[in-house]
């Protein structure tokens, strides 16, 4: 059985081929990448595999029984991307894709959720059996902050009370090997979030304490949290991005309690103190 994961050098992707080779030999995991030159570390084969050339992607999929189709970073163009790689899963007659998708994609208030819609149907239309992980927010979205939340003194964003059910990324990649191992699994769809809901009131009290600083947090409208973003050198469409999304976690887009997640893996998610304190630490 052949498990394959696309993007397995970037930041889930990694984590994931790692939990896999604790579940399979090695010799039956595949990482698909842009640039095999830098996947020479990940201790499995690499084939060379980009989202926007279709016609090199079937031959790619050769073999591969399971896919984790992990969505594409490039934002707003995800959706052409997504359709050439499950066209060539099902041309290469792969059994099942696998989707990291968006927490509660249907009624989500972010904007990012209208791609995993689409890709979403997309599937459904492909006859290729599929499983979809709805993946809440990663923990390390906030925790990236802490560095310049101390040296500005104080937690700035636009979530206002809004509940972030987040877990780590390590654990939606755990829960993603778990998925691609087990029996069983298509037509599934997993609304994966954190055992803890906080606010960004409460992950700065959390920093706070970790510290022994007084850093509380500051809301701010949207719009001035993006220019904020953008005069400490983030992109446009980034810092837009991430201002929008705070705004649909104040909408509690970023909250599930059903505690999915953890019952894939068995355990409870990662409490935030312990990703606030590794992110102290880096």
């Amino acid at each position: 059985m052949t498990i394959a994961v696309s993007g397995a050098t970037g930041h889930l992707g990694r984590l994931v081929i790692e939990k896999l080779k604790r579940k399979l030999p090695a010799t039956d995991i595949v990482a698909l990448v842009r640039d095999p030159a830098k996947a020479s570390d990940l201790g499995v084969t690499t084939r060379a595999f980009d989202y926007t050339k279709p016609g090199l992607l079937e031959s790619a999929l050769s073999g591969v029984k399971k896919l984790l189709l992990i969505s594409s970073s490039e934002v707003g163009h995800r959706v052409p991307q997504h359709e050439n790689v499950i066209a060539a899963a099902k041309k290469a007659g792969v059994e099942l894709i696998v989707y990291t998708s968006l927490l509660h994609a249907d009624t989500s208030p972010l904007n990012l959720a209208e791609e995993h819609i689409q890709t979403e149907a997309t599937l459904k239309a492909s006859g290729v059996p599929y499983t979809l992980l709805r993946n809440g927010w990663y923990t390390e979205n906030y925790t990236a902050a802490i560095p310049a939340a101390l040296a500005n003194g104080a937690f700035y964003g636009s979530a206002g009370e809004g509940r972030i059910s987040s877990a780590p990324r390590s654990d939606y990649a755990e829960a993603a090997a778990v998925v691609l191992t087990s029996p069983n699994q298509s037509g599934k769809v997993y609304e994966l979030a954190g055992d803890e809901a906080y606010t960004l009131t409460e992950l700065a009290l959390e920093i706070s304490k970790q510290t022994n600083r007084s850093i509380p947090y500051t809301n701010i409208a949207e719009a001035d949290y993006a220019a904020a973003l953008k005069g400490a050198g983030l992109p446009e469409t980034l810092a837009e991005g991430l201002a929008s999304w705070d705004t649909g976690a104040s909408k509690d887009g970023l909250f599930d309690d059903g505690h999915q997640l953890s019952r894939l893996l068995q355990r409870p998610t990662t409490p935030l103190a312990v990703v606030v304190a590794e992110s102290l630490k880096a």
